[in-house]
């Protein structure tokens, strides 16, 4: 009789079969878990506009804190994933209000309660002017007053209000304020389209970014090829982890 030991038949496509569910059960819940990081814990971000310059810049890549606003119903999710209200000066990310399929980011300037108002480009709170030349920059010489016969663009950028936020509300500007579009013209962004809170720049590439509109494949495509090619002469390595302020 021939020697060795007897195996069942069918033994080998078996154990193939347990190899490949094995793998596939990890992925599943690589895959879960990082979907769940991504909605509720860490996302990421890019800069498609100048909006927020100097602070981001086009072409930033960011780390989004997801959790830090949201809810912790238990005191082990408070230990373990400390979190707060909305500050004011925290850069936030949140759905648009006039397009909520578009995510904005900006600087929260005003909480529930205040009130605003923008005097000749100065920023008052409260009745008080803020000193915001750490992060806000004027790039237009030009100040515009509140009315006449000037594009609406310009016709609430430079002197509105007094506003008051309304309850479950922030008004957010962009640190760029001669060029963003931002709470002086959609008005208070309400607390529940509010995602998190800006954390980190975890890679910030030079060369040409998305601008979140989709322009086909091919287009796409370019762009890709192109930031492979440029990735180590067109990356900003000084800002490679730099924390968000």
């Amino acid at each position: 009789m021939p020697s060795g030991e007897n195996k069942a038949p069918g033994s080998a496509p078996r154990r193939r079969t347990s190899v490949v569910r094995e793998y596939v059960e990890a992925l599943i819940v690589a895959a879960v878990f990082l979907g769940f990081t991504n909605n509720f814990v860490l996302k990421t971000f890019y800069i498609p506009s100048g909006s927020m310059e100097d602070t981001l810049l086009i072409g930033d890549h960011l780390f989004v804190n997801r959790y830090i606003f949201g809810p912790r119903p238990t005191t082990l999710e408070q230990k373990l994933l400390p979190g707060r209200d909305v500050e004011r000066g925290d850069i936030v990310i949140f759905r648009s209000p006039e397009t909520p399929k578009i995510d904005l980011v900006k600087r929260c300037i005003g909480l529930p309660g205040d009130e605003i108002r923008m005097v000749d480009k100065r920023l008052l709170l409260n009745g008080q002017e803020v000193d915001d030349g750490v992060y806000a920059v004027h790039r237009d010489a030009r100040t515009f007053p509140s009315t006449g016969p000037y594009d609406p663009q310009y016709l609430r950028r430079d002197n509105w209000g007094p506003l008051l936020v309304p309850d479950d509300h922030l008004f957010c500007l962009g640190d760029n304020r001669d060029h963003s579009h931002d709470s002086r013209y959609w008005g208070p962004v309400p607390l529940s389209l509010v995602k998190g809170r800006a954390a980190m720049v975890y890679w910030s590439y030079g060369g040409e970014t998305p601008d979140g509109t989709w322009h086909g494949l091919g287009h796409r495509l370019k762009q890709l090829a192109n930031t492979a090619l440029g990735f180590l002469t067109k990356t900003r390595w000084e800002r490679t982890f730099k924390v968000i302020k």
